[in-house]
Parts: structure tokens; C-alpha cells; sequence
């Protein structure tokens, strides 16, 4: 067997970790910048929607990588693993540059494009809020592409540490500008950055050391390999633009909520902050999917990538209804520390509750499971899957439940749950058919 329970568990502890860690910097941001008023969580939860849809552009790209690398490691090419990772690290750079560029040029424009119709303080308070947080955007790729090379060695300790390490930076960081120098959103946005900044310094010079699966001979000698690139982009483009459309939906679902005033929008950014943390066991898992089955693909051994499919998500279902149902009986402890209104933090409440409930039956073999198709070099068929999905039910469903059936905000998460249901049930239907083997890309 290419992984022992020892392996896995060195594995997934850490990704469980690394992605607590990785969505409480939000929340931390949310929490403490809530003390400023619903006005400005309003503006950050906004800007927090466009910076998911661009932060998951370049997570695509690291999948893709991660996926090249993790089957050349499979096949036993070191050299090969390593060159593709260097690829990867400057394609994300280049990409985050020109993404960095455009934001900070087209600052407004995009808001006012986006969100025009809110209210002046709320888009006063996201127009600071997306300028920094477009400047950290090269630290965020480049991170996140580190990050899925350690994680495709199943070294997954690496991102770990530097998540504490970034997370500990931006709470100190948010209490000095918020809380001491009054700064407010921008003081919020500027720990960020720096944060960010730190961490993706220190994650790029371990990938230097040699004595790794995979390491970076120099950052200042780089030749463009077209071909190694093209695999990278046969995984990162169709997961970039699953991604996109996924995070493109969720913000124009997010203009409908916007309609229903500050509390529903407050609320709904509360909600999706905390929910968050109950998927977090899944989205860890999904990670491990990738490097697991990837290496699997690689070493062409599909019975052990089946094997390893099933006891993987037998263990995301397992974790996800501990951490689920955790949430949901202590939500309202919880949204205490928000500061929110009575009636705001009701609407939270039950907004949590849906989720989790449905966590238990449905989340994993959603968004967990899709990445052994993904490991396999099947992210067409995930792609147009959950397109589909996103725009027919989590988009249009939302205005039909919403507004022709008065559900008000609530009917937003009840079309979020039917886009689940349609998406696990492609991804099973795809898995038994068996059309995902064969298609390795190295």
C-alpha cells in the first residue's frame, strides 16, 4: 500500500489544522472589525466575496500542480515533480500580478459594478478594504501554491505552521490598528497583508531546501515550459473556471441578499463565516483526496485509488458530523461575540442551522469527493457538473425561492442546499461508471 494509517494520519491532522486556521483569519477579521459597526462587516463580507472568487483562481492553479506533481511522485520522477513545481510557482505569480493590477486600477468601478446600490458607507468602507487586500494578492498565489506542493509530497505539517504563524501575526496586527491606532477596515485589511506577506516569504525558502521530494533550485533563473505548463492548465483551467463560476454565483447571489437590507446582509456574512468552520474537515480530506489518489494515478493503481476514495470519505463523513454538529449546538454562544443585534443574530442562527444539518448528509460527497475525479484528470466533467449546478439551481433558484416564493434570505441557503444534492449526485454517478480511470497526465 502507497500510504500507511500512519502516513494518512500525518497527513490529514495537519490539513485539518492548516484550514481551521486558514478560514479563522477571515473571521478573526470579521469579528473584530464588527466592533466598527454592520456598515463596515458589511463592506468587508462584500469585498471578502470577490476576494474567494480570486483567491480560488489560484488555488486552481496549485491543484493542477499539485495533481502533476503528486503523479510524478507516483511514478517515482523526482526531477520532473520538482521542475513542474517551479512552473507552477511562476505561473501563479505572473497571473497574480496582472489580477493585482487591474483591481487597484478598476477599484471602484468593479464595487460600483458589482454592488452599486448599496449603501455610501458600506462601499466606502469595501473600497479600502479591496485595495489591500488586491496587494496581497501575489503573497496569496504564491502561498497557496507552496502550500499544495508540500501537501502533494504529503508533507501537509509545512502549511500548517506557517497558517499559525499567519494567523497569530494578523490577530496582533488587527488589535494594534483597530483597537489601538483606530483604524478601523483598514487597519483590518493592512494586518492582513502583511500576514500574508510574511508567510508566503517563509514558505517559498523552505521549498529551497534539497533534501525535499520536491525543492526549487533558484528563484532567479527560470526558463517558461510550455508543455509542463499545458498539464498544470489541464487540471487549473477547468477547476479555475468550476471555481470562478462557483465564486462568481455566490456574488451575485450575494447582490440578492443585499436587497434585503444591512441585517440579511450582516447575517448571511456571519453565517457563511461560521459555517465554514464545519466543512472544515471535509475541505481538509478533499486535500488529502488529491495528494493520496494522485500519487495513486501516478503509480497507475487504481484499486488503491478506489480504496483510498472510500476510506477517505468514510472518515470526512465521520469528522464532519462531529464538527457540524458541534456548530450547531453552539451557534448562539458563538454570534455573542459578534456584537450583532437581536434579530440579526436570530437570522444568523437559523442560516447556521440549515447548513449543518445538511452538512451531515451531503457536504463531503458534494465538494470532498469530486477530487478523485480531479487526482484523475477529470476536471472537465467537474467543471461542467458544477457550472450546471451553480447558475440552474444555486443562482436561479435563489430568486425563484427568494422572491416568487417570499422566503426572503432563507430561500438563498434552501437553493444552496438543492445545488448539493444535484452535485453529489453527478459525482457519484461519474465514479461508478468508472469513465474517470485511464486518464492519467504523466
Amino acid at each position: 500500500m502507497l500510504f500507511s494509517n500512519r502516513d494518512l494520519k500525518k497527513l490529514i491532522i495537519p490539513l485539518v489544522i492548516e484550514q481551521v486556521l486558514a478560514l479563522t483569519i477571515g473571521m478573526f477579521d470579521t469579528m473584530m472589525v464588527s466592533q466598527c459597526g454592520q456598515s463596515a462587516v458589511s463592506g468587508v463580507s462584500i469585498v471578502d466575496g470577490l476576494n474567494v472568487l480570486i483567491i480560488n483562481i489560484f488555488s486552481a492553479l496549485a491543484t493542477g500542480g499539485a495533481v502533476v506533481c503528486a503523479q510524478y511522485i507516483g511514478k517515482k520522477d523526482k526531477k520532473m515533480a520538482s521542475h513542474s513545481a517551479k512552473q507552477l510557482l511562476f505561473t501563479i505569480l505572473g497571473l497574480s500580478l496582472v489580477i493585482m493590477g487591474l483591481c487597484i486600477l478598476l477599484n471602484g468601478k468593479i464595487l460600483n459594478l458589482i454592488f452599486g446600490h448599496i449603501g455610501h458607507d458600506v462601499m466606502a468602507y469595501a473600497k479600502t478594504y479591496f485595495f489591500f487586500s488586491a496587494l496581497s494578492y501575489p503573497f496569496i498565489g504564491l502561498f497557496n501554491g507552496g502550500a499544495a506542493l508540500f501537501r502533494s509530497m504529503g508533507n501537509s505539517k509545512v502549511a500548517m505552521t506557517n497558517s499559525f504563524y499567519m494567523n497569530i501575526g494578523n490577530i496582533v496586527l488587527n488589535y494594534i490598528f483597530i483597537f489601538i491606532l483606530n483604524m478601523s477596515v483598514k487597519g483590518a485589511a493592512i494586518a492582513t497583508l502583511l500576514s500574508r506577506m510574511f508567510c508566503s516569504f517563509i514558505i517559498l525558502y523552505m521549498l529551497l531546501n534539497k533534501e525535499h521530494t520536491i525543492y526549487i533550485d533558484t528563484y532567479f533563473k527560470y526558463h517558461f515550459d510550455f508543455a509542463t505548463v499545458k498539464k498544470i492548465l489541464q487540471i487549473g483551467i477547468p477547476n479555475g473556471l468550476e471555481n470562478g463560476m462557483f465564486q462568481m454565483g455566490k456574488i451575485l447571489v450575494q447582490r440578492l441578499v443585499s436587497t434585503f437590507g444591512t441585517a440579511a446582509i450582516a447575517a448571511h456574512a456571519v453565517a457563511f463565516s461560521l459555517t465554514s468552520i464545519a466543512v472544515v474537515p471535509g475541505m481538509a480530506l478533499g486535500l488529502a483526496i488529491l495528494t493520496v489518489v494522485g500519487q495513486c494515478i501516478g503509480a497507475n493503481d487504481y484499486q488503491q485509488a478506489k480504496y483510498y476514495t472510500k476510506k477517505l470519505m468514510i472518515i470526512a463523513y465521520l469528522s464532519t458530523i462531529v464538527a457540524a454538529g458541534i456548530l450547531l449546538v453552539g451557534v448562539r454562544y458563538i454570534l455573542k461575540l459578534y456584537a450583532l443585534p437581536q434579530a440579526t443574530a436570530n437570522l444568523a442562527v437559523s442560516m447556521v442551522s440549515l447548513h449543518c444539518v445538511f452538512d451531515f448528509f451531503i457536504w463531503p460527497m458534494a465538494f470532498s469527493f469530486p477530487n478523485t475525479l480531479r487526482a484523475a484528470n477529470d476536471a472537465t466533467y467537474t467543471m461542467i457538473v458544477s457550472t450546471f449546478s451553480m447558475w440552474t439551481f444555486r443562482f436561479a433558484l435563489s430568486y425563484v425561492f427568494a422572491l416568487y416564493l417570499h422566503m426572503g434570505v432563507i430561500g438563498v441557503w434552501w437553493a444552496m442546499i438543492v445545488d448539493w444534492i444535484f452535485r453529489a449526485i453527478c459525482f457519484m454517478i461519474r465514479y461508478k461508471s468508472n469513465k474517470w480511470m485511464n486518464r492519467t497526465l504523466v
